[in-house]
């Protein structure tokens, strides 16, 4: 063995450092690890001889980081992440069961041709949960959810499933040259809407949609009926438009900054799951 190799501290050590200089205080760091206040304090006194230096100010009631105890805990944090992250990616057992919650319209034009793939990757039973916008939004944590957004969100896991465009879309037979004069077809949501379209790209705002529908799915199945045009999303439309039910009227094609998401905790997936979900179903 190397002896020039640095000898590195046990991890119980390093483990209570980091708890303290996280919650800033030994109380609360006996509290999470499961150990007594006076052992926290034992550790980290016995870190700091290892270590030949002090990481800690005492003070009466309270704690507080020295330099060298500020510079080594992003490192320490770090390590213990990837530590963490490298168990569970290779050890974790996978789950029997994986619950994922969306929109009808994600279901229907996103998830359904693409599910029976993602039970063979995962290995798991998919159980599909439907998302009512306006409705009962609360989720456990304990479920894989697909919402619609511009990222930031508090799960562990997220991926984007694809890159928003929209554009004006219909059946065959009720194609024209001028579709700007066609009947319009509303949809309610997150999405631009046949408004900020107009806008964009200075079409008329005229006529005004006598159709409204509350979900992206409904809108397109209107569409596909002949009643008129619809502001579809081009990645939810696609097999539509591959197979000619639909066509994509003119040019404009409206990127917007939002998207679905595919978010998880990590009491919902592990992390070879996650790698093996998200290769089904996000957009390469």
């Amino acid at each position: 063995m190397d002896e020039s190799l640095y000898k590195l501290p046990p991890l119980e050590w390093v483990r209570a450092f980091e708890a303290a200089a996280r919650l800033g205080s030994f109380t609360a760091a006996a509290a999470e690890t499961g150990l007594t206040q006076p052992a926290v304090s034992q550790r980290i006194g016995q870190l700091e001889k290892h270590l030949g230096t002090q990481l800690f100010l005492r003070q009466a009631r309270t704690i507080s980081l020295t330099v060298d105890g500020e510079t080594w805990l992003p490192h320490v944090q770090a390590a213990l992440r990837t530590l963490s992250e490298s168990a569970e990616m290779l050890f974790a057992s996978q789950r029997l069961r994986l619950t994922i919650s969306a929109s009808q319209s994600v279901i229907s034009m996103w998830l359904a041709p693409r599910l029976a793939r993602a039970c063979a990757a995962t290995g798991a039973q998919i159980s599909v949960q439907s998302y009512i916008l306006g409705g009962q939004t609360a989720t456990t944590d304990t479920t894989i959810q697909i919402r619609y957004g511009s990222g930031g969100w508090p799960q562990h896991f997220q991926l984007p499933l694809y890159q928003e465009a929209l554009a004006p879309v219909c059946a065959p037979d009720l194609a024209s040259e001028d579709w700007t004069a066609l009947p319009r077809i509303a949809c309610t949501g997150p999405r631009p809407d046949w408004g900020q379209f107009s806008e964009r790209f200075a079409v008329p705002s005229t006529p005004i949609p006598r159709i409204r529908v509350d979900t992206l799915h409904g809108a397109i199945a209107a569409a596909k009926a002949g009643q008129g045009v619809a502001l579809g999303s081009l990645a939810l439309c696609a097999e539509d438009l591959r197979s000619g039910a639909l066509i994509q009227l003119g040019d404009n094609v409206y990127e917007h900054n939002e998207t679905y998401w595919l978010l998880a905790s990590r009491n919902a997936i592990g992390g070879r799951q996650w790698e093996a979900l998200s290769s089904e179903l996000v957009s390469p």
